[in-house]
């Protein structure tokens, strides 16, 4: 066990369960689609709906899928059924297979385009569920899942597109960062509950690709868009959550990947976090220079948990989650994001955040014992 303790987090911890949840089983909560809301305002307000995504429903299912079997979370079981029944009814495309982004506020079909994010999470969201109930719907949700990733997404090299056409045709978009790291937190989700041979042959050619398209051969961060395409950069946020899950992972740790992410979490560390403030930056050009200095809470959150798989961590842990307290909750909630004076830029609160929080918590907890 860590020689740290983290006063905070029992305080952090209770803000999470006492408030944050509930939102997402009250005022957040769409009882007539049975879907959460995509985001409340400061004052528990929901927004006027634009859409549903698919994605965000996944990120719930987690949410409550996580809270299962907890003390005085009796409730989890129920939300994470009707969520999971909500993923199946209102996105699941019963024609041409997979899942679309999003439905309108009436519940029909809206963006009907397949993203490989989407389909991440829910692979995330289901081997998590399973895990909990081990219903054999669950797992063949699961499977379905990954089943489409492989036959469609897959471009042959070990990446795979970010998005293409209802029907599977083709957008050329190409791979992008940020759905194929949630893809590999999906595969390493799918592993902690079984054992999959495919599913480890995919993830180890996933970060050999990444490592191989993606990493910025002087510095070893990993790029937004493919290595060579316009107008790319770097996030420190996506920096430390790539470190935590190949850190993390028996399958990952030692790959080449792992030793390009832990030479990134040094340098996004020093030009990416403001050594007084604890500051993440959302955006930075690979010579370090910062493009966007908003602050969001996802970053705050990712770098926290991955500073506990770091050695000679007990103060920028104390740190960082004193300035997470400070910064970013607060008693109606969170805010989502701070410019680069640390006023509030974005107030609304979206149904997908608490995810980040969740797995962040559950990342301190494990570093405690």
């Amino acid at each position: 066990m860590p020689s740290a303790s983290l006063p905070a987090l029992n305080s952090v911890l209770t803000h999470f369960h006492s408030l944050i949840v509930p939102l997402w089983q009250g005022p957040g909560w769409n009882a007539e689609l049975a879907l959460p809301y995509e985001a409340l305002d400061a004052y528990h307000r929901p927004l006027p709906p634009q859409r549903y995504r698919a994605m965000a429903c996944a990120r719930q299912l987690y949410l409550f899928a996580s809270l299962i079997g907890e003390p005085g979370a009796t409730f989890a079981e129920e939300r994470a059924a009707a969520l999971f029944r909500s993923l199946q009814r209102h996105f699941h495309d019963a024609e041409h297979g997979g899942w679309f982004y999003s439905i309108d506020p009436a519940g029909q079909p809206l963006d009907t385009r397949k993203d490989l994010y989407t389909h991440a999470f829910i692979i995330f969201a289901c081997a998590h569920y399973w895990a909990k109930v081990r219903e054999p719907l669950v797992e063949s949700v699961l499977n379905a899942a990954l089943e489409v990733v492989a036959q469609r997404f897959a471009s042959g090299d070990g990446l795979y597109e970010a998005v293409l056409e209802r029907n599977w045709s083709s957008l050329n978009a190409g791979p992008l960062q940020n759905p194929l790291m949630h893809l590999a937190e999906g595969f390493l989700a799918t592993l902690a509950v079984r054992e999959d041979a495919a599913v480890q042959a995919a993830l180890l050619a996933l970060a050999t690709a990444m490592q191989r398209r993606f990493i910025d051969r002087q510095h070893g961060v990993m790029m937004e868009k493919p290595l060579g395409a316009v107008d790319n950069w770097f996030e420190p946020g996506h920096q430390f959550e790539w470190f935590f899950l190949l850190e993390s992972s028996d399958v990952l740790r030692g790959t080449a990947l792992h030793a390009s992410l832990t030479r990134a979490f040094a340098y996004a560390e020093q030009n990416g976090v403001d050594k007084l403030s604890g500051a993440v930056s959302g955006m930075l050009a690979l010579d370090g220079t910062v493009r966007d200095a908003t602050q969001r809470i996802w970053a705050q959150a990712e770098y926290l948990r991955a500073l506990t798989l770091r050695p000679h961590n007990e103060a920028p842990l104390q740190r960082q989650l004193l300035a997470l307290q400070a910064h970013f909750l607060h008693d109606k909630g969170w805010h989502e994001c701070l410019d680069a004076k640390g006023s509030v830029s974005r107030a609304d609160m979206p149904s997908t955040t608490p995810y980040h929080l969740a797995t962040c918590y559950k990342g301190l907890i494990d570093y405690l014992g």
